[in-house]
């Protein structure tokens, strides 16, 4: 395995940078610097296992292990990890931490050739409409990291594994393979950047974390029909409790009317007006 981004650190943080949210009783979110990963399974009960969702920033492996330790005991180790997708800020650590656990990686079939060094993302767009981020973003990594020998495709029948009750929906539009998370008895979802919580491309929005539900990061998003319609199949779920892969945790009533207005309004209020992949100028 190889991860050419272990030595990248990301140049920011956010004021959420190292704080933990439980939403659940057995779903944890944890901020590192800009960006969320979960820890799934319940801390009264490690012994049912866990599981890792993203994997974080590149060079955040010790502040993960540290956090998982902390919640669910010394020497605890998930059962897997699991990937919503592939992009720098979501497998960071996931070589690391593979490597030190010693655990299957997961993620969608569609995304195997991006987690295994075969291919490489679409560029970013710096050009596309938005704010300071935006701006910058040619210069985040888009090296692919090889798990080669260490990854495994989601089960085609959509269970999840090491999390029963859970399923993996396949959300593309971010991302040829991205995927969310989940859970029918009490509708909570992982959601990873099929939408999310802090406009993405705005860097004071992404410092000082100010919600506003808002759709994938529009400087990393190549096919925005796919991803209207990724959104509009999990609003679709009516989920009562949402991780997204930056922001803070989302619940209650509000959050279902403004994921369905999203949904509703997907390309008003999240296609961008311009760029790259976008077609032609709105």
């Amino acid at each position: 395995m190889d991860n050419p981004m272990k030595d990248t650190r990301m140049p920011m943080t956010s004021v959420r940078s190292g704080e933990g949210t439980e939403v659940l009783k057995d779903l944890y979110a944890y901020t590192v610097k800009i960006v969320n990963v979960v820890y799934a399974g319940s801390p009264e009960r490690p012994g049912d296992g866990w599981v890792l969702m993203d994997a974080g920033l590149p060079g955040s492996a010790e502040e993960l292990i540290g956090e998982a330790e902390a919640r669910f005991g010394p020497g605890a180790r998930p059962q897997a990890i699991l990937l919503t997708h592939g992009h720098f800020d979501h497998v960071g650590a996931v070589v690391e931490l593979a490597q030190h656990w010693q655990v299957p990686v997961y993620a969608h079939e569609a995304e195997l050739p991006f987690v295994t060094g075969r291919s490489r993302y679409p560029d970013a767009d710096p050009g596309v409409e938005g704010g300071l981020l935006a701006k910058i973003s040619g210069w985040f990594p888009n090296e692919p990291v090889n798990l080669e020998g260490h990854v495994h495709p989601l089960p085609a029948d959509g269970t999840v594994p090491g999390l029963p009750g859970w399923r993996w929906i396949h959300t593309p539009g971010h991302t040829p393979g991205h995927v969310s998370f989940f859970r029918d008895v009490d509708r909570a979802l992982v959601a990873g950047d099929a939408f999310v919580n802090v406009r993405q491309d705005k860097l004071y929005q992404v410092l000082t974390q100010t919600e506003q539900l808002s759709g994938p990061p529009r400087y990393f998003t190549p096919d925005w029909p796919s991803a209207g319609e990724s959104v509009r199949k999990l609003a679709a779920l009516q989920p009562r409790t949402a991780v997204t892969g930056h922001g803070e945790p989302l619940a209650g009533e509000a959050f279902t009317a403004g994921l369905a207005e999203l949904a509703a309004e997907f390309e008003r209020v999240a296609v961008p007006d311009y760029g790259r992949y976008v077609d032609g100028k709105r």
